[in-house]
């Protein structure tokens, strides 16, 4: 059961680094009970206002039971950073760190999987509930309380489906980006039932993209599982044919590219869920669901 609400105890890992610290009173600023930093050989301090610990455990044998962690460390640090949060009994981790090498997830999946530990990330925004929460990144002034989930595999496109909500004032309960990097710590299958299962929660929009099997995943899953209705959007599908295009992780070719959001667009299509062309289509899909 996740705990994502105000009273949930964060602690940022790498806190001392200069991006770290504008992260940290970032999400301090949003309402985040962030309870502490850690960055090794300097606990005892303060830094902003945030007590500094040296090791995860030293925070929750100060603290108490900590919920979540948010690492901000360089690639090759996350996975000891990981599994010393998850060794002290963390439950949720979000990785904002890109370029964690493969090898590492993989080992941090298995361990995450033995202990039900939720991964998010790496290279992502994380999580936010507007104007209660903030784990990440998030640039808050595009969101707004509501009933609509976003689950993205973009950062950028996250932003950019809940700016466009909120400028037709359609809220949002939940926002996850599940991260950018080839392989990341949870699916679009885990937040379509988290989504499907919280109250707050009334319509799921599913942002995918080219490059693998998961929207197909999703597809099937969501007219096999899910309750709430849900509106997909396939990153590309409007992009000229002719463009040259190299995207970070398909190299391919653009006409291939096409055909694969094809099929994508086809699976949600087959399962009866609306597929926007844009994103600026999707708010008057919204309205026509809720």
């Amino acid at each position: 059961m996740m705990n994502l609400t105000k009273y949930s105890k964060v602690i940022v890992q790498g806190v001392t680094e200069k991006i770290s610290t504008q992260i940290a009173l970032t999400m301090r600023s949003c309402g985040t009970n962030v309870v502490a930093g850690i960055s090794p050989g300097e606990g005892g301090e303060e830094w902003l206002g945030i007590p500094v610990f040296s090791l995860v455990e030293q925070a929750v044998a100060k603290m108490g039971v900590i919920d979540t962690s948010v690492i901000v460390m360089p690639a090759y640090q996350v996975l000891d950073a990981a599994l010393e949060a998850i060794t002290s009994g963390l439950k949720q981790i979000v990785i904002i760190t890109e370029g964690v090498p493969p090898l590492d997830m993989v080992k941090l999946l298995r361990k995450a999987e033995t202990t039900e530990t939720l991964i998010v990330g790496p290279n992502c925004a994380g999580i936010i509930i507007p104007e209660k929460l903030l784990l990440g990144t998030h640039p808050t002034q595009f969101y707004t309380p509501g009933p609509i989930g976003i689950i993205s595999r973009s950062n950028t496109l996250t932003y950019e489906v809940a700016w466009e909500l909120t400028r037709s004032r359609l809220g949002q309960s939940i926002c996850v980006s599940l991260g950018c990097d080839p392989i990341v710590g949870s699916s679009f299958l885990q937040w379509l039932q988290i989504l499907d299962e919280d109250d707050q929660t009334e319509l799921i929009v599913l942002v995918g993209e080219v490059g693998g099997v998961a929207e197909e995943l999703a597809a099937s899953y969501i007219s096999e599982t899910i309750d709430k209705p849900v509106i997909a959007y396939i990153a590309g599908t409007c992009a000229p044919i002719n463009q040259n295009y190299s995207p970070v992780n398909c190299l391919i070719s653009n006409k291939v590219v096409r055909e694969i959001e094809s099929e994508r667009t086809g699976a949600f299509e087959g399962a009866n869920i609306p597929v926007a062309k844009r994103p600026s289509d999707i708010p008057s899909l919204v309205r026509n669901l809720l």
